[in-house]
């Protein structure tokens, strides 16, 4: 088979799968989801009705907190505040990861703003019969307004109270830990009425759609709403899809959470509890997903304590696989995560060594080189012997000219005869395919490399090549490819090979530096191998 034909296989393979990727995100299967009707409540706002419970409970708030007394937070990873109404958690900067390289101002996740809203809530929904205990409208008791891990600390501990006044109080406690994304909240109900209290405790967060605002053309990832559960798995829900149904999921285990390019956030109830998962688009275009267990009730003259944990950070794999099953893939690797996975697990085992991001992606490209060594070597020995047959071939097409089927009846016989087989050269890289677009996945998803720098001029392998030196060098080598292997016999053909490294080139200058220095020593490598194999193994020149 003439070069082009196995370049065009490749290249339209590849887009045919990313197209099907971008099908499934827009029009493939949604989670299972069922449709609620909504009521107004004595506030006259809107609510949802979640069915008929066995608490004759019918109504989840969901109403956005208002600024009242703020708590400022600083741990060793966040600032953050706490509205002491409902205890909402807000404005969270991730103190690691500023927003612009060598920026003083940090990546902010939840965010208190009207444009950028996004909160993390909790509290109770108490049974119709059973006194009414907070939800994340109701003003709590703060013993003070600003907290901080100081040094030789390793947790912090804020406590946010309520009481009626008649033998029922609650309590709402944050504990944050040293070096932890993860945030416990503890819900306490002290029943020391003379009647039982029968509810259950909710988490959601409420966030209006996301958008990073930069607009790259070339790099597509899903910000929007994830839901897990043990019979579903992962599961990606748009805004567009929040605002046509409700989402209605029971399972026992799971969590939900709000995703975005390289963070997170999520809230995971307590193992082996039944957990009922819920999503409500609210007005002014601000959408919450979240969930509660069955009704607990509590005797009077005892306590309960209802545990959850709400992670906020970046999206780093062995850190979220500890907190809980599936948290992880919201990395997200599309259809392809499990490829993506060991790639990342070797990505990060050679980072171990080398101490630098840029290193570990060339050493990443040698060792997946080295798996497909075979495979490749295949494919440059049947280029490089339909390369040795190029004249040959030349002078069939000159001897038959416009006869084609002609010229292809000797072509196949000249293949024949030679031992040739045209697919050599195609197969091979065909396989290679779901690895190259997992690689390419694991690079635009993995936050370690988010503004991580590599040498001289590159500081940020996340972003494109401030110089453009890579893209050019990215260029350059698909040329001297070019050089190495056969020519096509149709000049037509010949001439749209030749534009294949500009075209290339144009595109890669927009493209992440730690991408094209995949691609860059990729290249070389193959380069170094096709052409060892052309010069020695077969003999051509």
């Amino acid at each position: 088979m003439e070069n082009i034909r196995f370049v065009l296989i490749v290249i339209l393979s590849m887009i045919s799968l990313m197209l099907w990727e971008a099908w499934q995100v827009d029009y493939g299967p949604k989670p299972e989801t069922t449709a609620q009707q909504t009521v107004i409540d004595s506030n006259g706002n809107l609510v949802p009705v979640t069915g008929s419970n066995s608490d004759g409970s019918s109504e989840l708030p969901f109403l956005e907190s208002a600024a009242n007394s703020i708590i400022t937070v600083s741990t060793d990873v966040y600032h953050l505040e706490i509205d002491t109404k409902g205890g909402t958690l807000r404005n969270l900067d991730l103190l690691d990861y500023p927003f612009e390289k060598g920026e003083p101002a940090s990546v902010r996740l939840l965010d208190g703003s009207s444009e950028k809203l996004f909160l993390g809530q909790s509290g109770l929904i108490s049974s119709p019969e059973s006194a009414t205990l907070p939800n994340h409208n109701v003003q709590l008791h703060a013993e003070q307004y600003s907290y901080e891990l100081k040094a030789g600390e390793n947790t912090l501990t804020i406590p946010l109270t309520w009481t009626d006044n008649n033998g029922l109080s609650y309590s709402k406690t944050y504990t944050f830990t040293r070096g932890s994304y993860a945030i416990q909240v503890a819900q306490k109900v002290d029943n020391q009425s003379a009647k039982d209290w029968s509810g259950r405790p909710y988490t959601q967060l409420l966030r209006v759609p996301y958008s990073d605002g930069q607009g790259n053309t070339f790099i597509r990832t899903f910000a929007g709403a994830v839901v897990y559960t043990e019979e579903e798995k992962f599961q990606k829900i748009e805004f567009e899809d929040m605002a046509d149904v409700d989402l209605k999921v029971t399972s026992t285990g799971g969590w939900t959470g709000m995703i975005q390019h390289y963070f997170a956030a999520a809230w995971i109830p307590p193992v082996g509890n039944e957990q009922h998962f819920f999503t409500k688009e609210l007005s002014n275009s601000r959408y919450v997903i979240g969930s509660y267990p069955n009704p607990t009730t509590v005797a009077a003259n005892s306590n309960a304590v209802f545990n959850s944990q709400l992670f906020v950070g970046p999206k780093i794999q062995p850190m979220m696989e500890a907190l809980a099953p599936g948290l992880e893939l919201t990395v997200d690797y599309s259809w392809l995560t499990i490829v993506g996975k060991p790639i990342y697990s070797l990505l990060n085992f050679i980072h171990d060594f080398v101490k630098n991001w840029g290193f570990s992606i060339m050493g990443v490209t040698f060792c997946i080189k080295l798996l497909f060594f075979p495979l490749s070597a295949a494919s440059y020995k049947s280029m490089a012997k339909m390369r040795k047959l190029q004249p040959r071939l030349a002078q069939l097409k000159e001897s038959y000219g416009d006869d084609r089927q002609k010229f292809n009846e000797e072509m196949m016989s000249l293949y024949r005869k030679e031992k040739v087989n045209p697919m050599g050269g195609c197969l091979p890289v065909i396989v290679q395919i779901p690895v190259f677009i997992s690689l390419y996945w694991v690079l635009i998803e993995t936050v370690e490399l988010r503004q991580a720098p590599f040498l001289f001029w590159v500081q940020d392998l996340s972003s494109k090549d401030p110089y453009f030196v890579l893209p050019v060098l990215m260029g350059i080598s698909m040329f001297i490819q070019q050089r190495l292997n056969p020519a096509p016999v149709d000049p037509l053909q010949a001439k749209i090979m030749r534009m294949f490294p500009i075209v290339f080139t144009v595109f890669f200058l927009f493209f992440p530096s730690g991408l094209v220095l995949y691609w860059v020593t990729n290249n070389t490598l193959s380069i170094i191998q096709q052409w060892y194999i052309t010069r020695k193994i077969v003999g051509t020149d």
